[in-house]
């Protein structure tokens, strides 16, 4: 890969992005369980799954450092905001505390990336819902998730709607 985005072609870039959406859910999740710094899992991340190779030539995917470090720094940055509006999403005897950690740290990189970008809502949704189905291919979170997701996106940006 390059150093330059510019030298990329679209398709790399969208999947570096979906990338590093994926892999700010899983440094989100991380840092709740660890209890490490964004700084100190970001440079984890950073230094051993971006792009590393991790046996007999097998590589993990390349992803978008930058936005990966937006929506986790914008994540802790925002984390009440985004928690507050997840909780007002969904049903008064479920909040945000008592939802799977994985999907908390999706919903939290998710509204990270409705807060602090101007990547269409929609798409938002749509990247984010791709990684719900990745971890939860089965169930019924896919629908739960776009439920939610819609629901911050209406409230985090009303005049994309």
């Amino acid at each position: 890969m390059t150093d330059d985005p510019s030298q990329l072609s679209g398709n790399v870039r969208r999947r570096m992005r979906s990338t590093a959406r994926l892999y700010a859910v899983q440094a989100l999740f991380q840092m709740e369980h660890s209890g490490q710094s964004a700084d100190a899992v970001a440079r984890e991340f950073l230094a051993h799954r971006f792009g590393a190779e991790i046996d007999d030539g097998v590589e993990m995917a390349d992803g978008d450092s930058d936005l990966f470090r937006l929506l986790l720094d914008e994540a802790v940055n925002w984390q009440a905001k985004i928690d507050q509006m997840t909780d007002r999403a969904l049903v008064a005897r479920w909040p945000i505390g008592r939802i799977d950690p994985t999907l908390r740290a999706l919903f939290r990189a998710a509204g990270a990336e409705m807060v602090a970008t101007k990547t269409p809502p929609k798409v938002v949704i749509a990247e984010f819902l791709d990684i719900a189905k990745s971890f939860y291919p089965e169930g019924r979170e896919a629908g739960f998730v776009n439920a939610v997701l819609d629901h911050i996106a209406r409230e985090a940006r009303p005049e994309a709607f």
